[in-house]
């Protein structure tokens, strides 16, 4: 696999952009505002999807609709160096954490949490705590999304069955 970056033209971008606003638009509706045909576009999306380019589509939905009330970011500390797969392995085990990546200053990771409420995002809080590698996290909870439309205002995919119900 090559490490350069794959070309793609000034139609491949707004194709691009056009999927991002609304995956489900038409390859027909999408050609119609190129200036493609359906097909031309479709073999653009799927070279775009081969290359990598496009990684999948989505739905976005409303947290609170799936009872995720309460969002947070947590800063999570580890003792000594914890490996970002260490981590991974970690937050895989949350159905809570929805976004997680290490990050550059003093913290090691920054998790972004959603839960049902204060009491359930505590109870996550400590499950996260107990890892013998972690040695302290510091939380800020959202109080609201001054961009609503972007991703992170909603959900980029449904929480597993039943992970509202946890615990």
């Amino acid at each position: 696999m090559s490490s350069r970056p794959t070309p793609f033209d000034e139609l491949d971008r707004k194709i691009i952009i056009a999927l991002m606003a609304n995956a489900r638009t038409s390859f027909a509706e999408i050609g119609a505002a190129v200036g493609l045909s359906s097909t031309a576009v479709k073999r653009r999306v799927d070279r775009l999807r081969e290359a990598g380019v496009i990684t999948g589509f989505t739905a976005t939905v409303k947290p609170s609709a799936l009872g995720w009330r309460t969002e947070a970011y947590v800063e999570v500390y580890c003792e000594g160096a914890a490996p970002p797969r260490r981590i991974a392995e970690v937050v895989r085990n949350h159905p809570e954490i929805t976004a997680a990546m290490t990050v550059t200053g003093a913290a090691d990771a920054l998790l972004h949490v959603r839960a049902r409420d204060v009491e359930h995002f505590e109870e996550v809080l400590e499950r996260i705590r107990v890892e013998p590698f972690i040695r302290k996290t510091i939380s800020v909870m959202v109080l609201s999304h001054l961009l609503p439309e972007s991703p992170e205002a909603g959900a980029s995919h449904a929480a597993p069955d039943g992970a509202a119900d946890l615990r």
